[in-house]
């Protein structure tokens, strides 16, 4: 369902000039829905909790918890920034606040810019090497927009993006890098093409008609072996950073069962899902990461 936005105004500009209303703000940093920042702030506290084994400091996961609020609304913004003249073409983002009118660019540009500085605040509190990695998150998040009028597997690019929140959260505990950390970015960057594969579903007639591209497109009827090989490739490396960490066998255990979860999803996209449906699926992968916290947590209690 289209976000409840005005009505469509001159594009780039807000409603009959008036200053930015809340509800439209609110809007453009999707503050009803935040499935966007639990995707982001999962992995990120998957890391710290794996980094620390099982003892990560309250202060690191309010910050990364905090900080990931603040990114995927900075994110959102130059999303539709970049996509502005899209969405007005498809019919679930024609009613987002830029493509509408609702805001204008100017609006749009000092909200990421206030976002942005508000997560670069919580730097202060971080160590050198985390400081060092973070200009990073701001060049990929910055990138990621136009990403998808070039290649053909944007998602991947989202989860290169997504993902360096665990190589920072990682830096954060540790102060190095150590190569359990690549290999759980890796976790991350399939686990994005596998949910956003999902997500494209819901716009794929009408990204092929803009010349939008994704992998929803790029995968057709085979989509459902994408997500399945994405997620496969997840869960393996997961079991493989696990076992570098040291963690116990209830992490494995949850990971077959999250797993088991997946094969049923995976078995419903074989046939066509209705754009309710794909974002349904998309959604569960929320309590997929949640689950997976709860098992990396459990994997390092002694029973």
């Amino acid at each position: 369902m289209p976000d409840p936005s005005p009505r469509v105004g001159r594009p780039g500009t807000t409603q009959q000039g008036h200053s930015p209303t809340w509800p439209a703000l609110s809007n453009l940093i999707r503050l009803p829905n935040q499935s966007g920042t639990m995707l982001l702030m999962l992995p990120t506290l998957w890391a710290l909790v794996l980094a620390s084994h099982g003892q990560p400091p309250i202060t690191l996961l309010i910050i990364f918890a905090v900080g990931s609020f603040f990114m995927r609304s900075a994110g959102v913004v130059l999303n539709d920034l970049a996509d502005r003249s899209f969405d007005r073409q498809v019919d679930r983002t024609r009613m987002r606040p830029l493509a509408s009118g609702a805001l204008g660019v100017p609006e749009a540009l000092a909200t990421a810019t206030a976002l942005v500085l508000m997560a670069a605040s919580l730097l202060v509190f971080l160590n050198q090497l985390t400081i060092l990695l973070s200009p990073v998150a701001l060049l990929l998040a910055a990138i990621y927009p136009f990403t998808k009028r070039i290649i053909q597997l944007p998602q991947a690019v989202l989860g290169i993006a997504f993902g360096w929140g665990v190589v920072m959260a990682w830096a954060a505990v540790r102060g190095s890098l150590d190569d359990q950390v690549w290999l759980l970015y890796a976790s991350t960057v399939f686990w994005a093409v596998a949910y956003d594969t999902i997500y494209a579903l819901q716009d794929r007639a009408d990204d092929a008609r803009i010349g939008v591209k994704s992998s929803a497109i790029l995968f057709g009827t085979r989509a459902w072996i994408a997500v399945g090989a994405s997620v496969c490739g997840m869960l393996l490396l997961l079991a493989a950073t696990g076992w570098l960490v040291g963690i116990g066998p209830a992490f494995y255990g949850m990971l077959a069962a999250v797993g088991g979860f997946l094969t049923h999803q995976v078995w419903k996209l074989r046939e066509p899902v209705s754009p309710n449906m794909a974002f349904a699926l998309f959604k569960q992968h929320v309590w997929v990461g949640w689950a997976i916290l709860a098992g990396i947590w459990l994997g390092f209690v002694k029973f």
